[in-house]
């Protein structure tokens, strides 16, 4: 049964799904935004936003937990040097998921996510 479960396995197990949640985090902080599946975009949000959030803490126990789960010192470093210091005046909601329509094959439903820009959020 599935009672009070609330994270989603996108039918894999569990150690592909850590890899594949650690993988599209990874882009995300590189890139700055991707594009994947709605379902995938939600399950990342919280992920990425637990990262960001050890990333405004910046203490050392915090990196090792950031580098136990991205487990790439460069994007670790991108997001306790760059990221976190643009976040820290916002209490959450450091993502954002804009749907973009529906995959060609077989017409699942796609979205963007990317990393709310403080120019950004100011202007609108």
């Amino acid at each position: 049964m599935r009672h009070n479960r609330d994270e989603k396995r996108f039918n894999r197990p569990t150690g592909h799904l850590r890899c594949m949640m650690a993988n599209m985090t990874n882009s995300l902080f590189l890139n700055g935004r991707i594009n994947t599946t709605t379902a995938k975009a939600k399950e990342l949000r919280r992920m990425a936003e637990r990262m960001i959030t050890l990333g405004k803490r910046g203490d050392m126990p915090a990196r090792r937990r950031a580098m136990a789960f991205m487990r790439r010192k460069d994007v670790v470093v991108k997001l306790f040097n760059d990221i976190a210091p643009k976040c820290k005046d916002r209490n959450g909601g450091y993502t954002r998921i804009l749907k973009i329509g529906n995959r060609p094959g077989d017409c699942a439903s796609m979205s963007m996510i990317e990393l709310v820009d403080e120019k950004r959020a100011t202007e609108g």
